[in-house]
């Protein structure tokens, strides 16, 4: 279900599209993604007066964020690649991800501990990487367009949830302790990540 949120910033009105679900989750949530779709998770039961107050009470953050997004789209860097080269080079990234990353991941267990079963890259919108409860990483191929430093902290992030399997202090500790510049890493990437693209 689509709706419009109106928040007024900065002498400006804006009027934002949003998406509604409902399901059978506890607690109330707003994420905006990449491209600035914004999308509000509740409970079945939430009444329409207490999205309204959690939408208001959240303006600021939403507005802010939605520009946020919206400047880094625009920021992207312009390609002049054709659909055929860029598919090639797509084609030569991910080969030559599935052959480095596993590299990597052997290189930083020595210091993270855990077991992986298996390695798989992915061409993800939104994720640099994950680990499954069943011990598989997976990797976005567009890191290999990041300074080496950067890939290696989200392959030492993958590697510390195998024994943490949340972002808890102890599973922060375990990254820095592996991968000491971590912090300047994952600021590259959330500064720096959308302009991965060919």
């Amino acid at each position: 279900m689509e709706t419009i949120l109106r928040i007024k910033y900065q002498s400006k009105l804006y009027e934002l599209p949003y998406t509604l679900i409902r399901s059978s989750r506890k607690s109330c949530s707003i994420s905006i993604a990449a491209d600035g779709q914004i999308t509000v998770r509740v409970p079945l039961r939430t009444g329409d007066r207490e999205i309204l107050h959690l939408l208001t009470d959240r303006q600021h953050w939403i507005i802010t964020k939605y520009l946020q997004q919206r400047e880094k789209q625009e920021s992207k860097p312009v390609s002049d690649l054709t659909e055929l080269q860029r598919a090639e080079l797509t084609k030569r990234y991910i080969a030559a991800a599935k052959d480095y990353f596993p590299k990597r991941a052997a290189y930083f267990r020595q210091f993270t501990g855990g077991i992986y079963q298996r390695i798989t890259i992915r061409d993800q919108k939104t994720r640099w990487g994950s680990c499954s409860a069943r011990g598989t990483l997976s990797f976005n191929w567009r890191l290999m367009l990041a300074p080496p430093s950067v890939l290696d902290y989200v392959v030492v992030h993958e590697l510390c949830h195998l024994t943490h399997m949340d972002h808890s202090a102890a599973f922060w500790q375990a990254v820095e302790a592996a991968y000491p510049d971590y912090r300047t890493a994952r600021q590259w990437l959330k500064d720096h990540g959308h302009e991965l693209i060919l």
